[in-house]
């Protein structure tokens, strides 16, 4: 068989992807440690192709980070403040349904809402924002709180993730962040964040949100100490829950970040690896149907690119967002609609604005 010069040195795996057989963990590694990004970037963009056309997705949302305060103060992360200390915050209930409303107002679809582990909040306190958001923007998708919240309600509640989780669904939660997987190895997870839950914890979390219907995302971190394995066996984990499941609708991979965090010494994660761990997360994970290029994450610049490198969603409009800007990113605090629908025209790609389920809410051509 001849093989396209674009791929050299990829053509074992290319084999496999057109022979349909699944990757496996030396295929990943192999890719992730490819030198030919093009190559790399080509087969995860066919990829792509075979699975959504030309189709690039992004919806109208708006981010609400209710809290600050947080007791287990990860050192990967900036945004989290002691009680009582400068530019602490935990916003009132009034304050969470007036600002959701605003943004419902506006015409937002969908409100992402999380925060810290806040050592003081009561149950009471998450179900009633839940309960009267919903009451106030009927229409829109509520996506709140990350598995390691959901972690801390079932603690102080004494109770079963299960429970947690059916009592949210019933006062209008619509889908759960994919917040807190940062990457699943126990040896990471003791330098980054020792006191959150553990990897697997994260997955069992997950996987009883799918059993009850309620659809989930998925992050991966990258840039921070993971080895090119480590980061590959987080992708494996995903695609064996998501086997068992069917229950996640994307994966978010975000750069690591690392101004005003204990790791101020690291590297910033390059454009060249967030291209990488895109593709190599597309040809890896062949039961997600979308990767999203995060520009919150990674700049609009880099997610630009990503979208030829098997990314096929902006996330969307955000118009607010602290946790990233703390740790020093650099990307706007939002885009416009049209902004997002620039990036992917300029590309010659379709633009698809979505709801959370992905569902089309209209599809925007390039003009001729």
């Amino acid at each position: 068989m001849e093989f396209d010069p674009v791929i050299r040195g990829l053509e074992r795996v290319y084999s496999k992807l057109i022979s349909k057989q699944r990757l496996n963990r030396e295929d990943g590694l192999e890719l992730l440690q490819t030198t030919n990004i093009l190559g790399l970037g080509y087969l995860a963009n066919e990829q792509k192709r075979a699975i959504t056309g030309n189709q690039v997705f992004y919806n109208n949302n708006a981010h609400i980070n209710y809290t600050n305060v947080c007791k287990v103060r990860c050192g990967l992360c900036a945004f989290a403040k002691d009680p009582g200390e400068k530019g602490s915050y935990t916003m009132t209930i009034e304050e969470v349904v007036n600002k959701a409303g605003q943004f419902a107002d506006q015409g937002v679809t969908e409100i992402h809402i999380v925060g810290g582990i806040h050592p003081d909040l009561p149950f009471t306190y998450y179900l009633d924002m839940i309960r009267k958001t919903k009451q106030r923007a009927p229409q829109v998708s509520l996506k709140a709180f990350t598995a390691a919240e959901y972690d801390y309600f079932a603690q102080i509640e004494n109770l079963p993730v299960l429970d947690i989780l059916k009592t949210l669904k019933e006062a209008g939660l619509s889908f759960i962040t994919g917040g807190g997987a940062e990457n699943f190895s126990p040896r990471v997870r003791e330098i980054i964040c020792p006191g959150k839950l553990s990897g697997e914890r994260w997955l069992e979390i997950h996987r009883t949100a799918h059993q009850l219907g309620i659809p989930t995302n998925a992050n991966v971190l990258y840039g921070i100490i993971e080895t090119d394995e480590e980061l590959i066996d987080h992708l494996l984990a995903l695609r064996a829950l998501q086997d068992e499941t069917k229950g996640f609708m994307a994966l978010i991979p975000t750069a690591f970040h690392p101004k005003n965090t204990k790791f101020e010494n690291l590297t910033p994660a390059s454009a060249f690896r967030t291209l990488k761990v895109i593709a190599v997360a597309r040809l890896i994970l062949d039961n997600f149907k979308y990767i999203k290029a995060y520009w919150v994450s990674s700049s609009p610049q880099v997610a630009q690119m990503a979208l030829s490198f098997g990314a096929n969603d902006l996330d969307g409009v955000v118009r607010e967002e602290k946790i990233y800007h703390t740790a020093g990113a650099t990307s706007p605090q939002m885009q416009t609609e049209q902004q997002l629908i620039g990036m992917i025209h300029e590309l010659g790609l379709q633009a698809v604005e979505r709801d959370t389920y992905y569902h089309v809410i209209k599809t925007v051509f390039p003009s001729k």
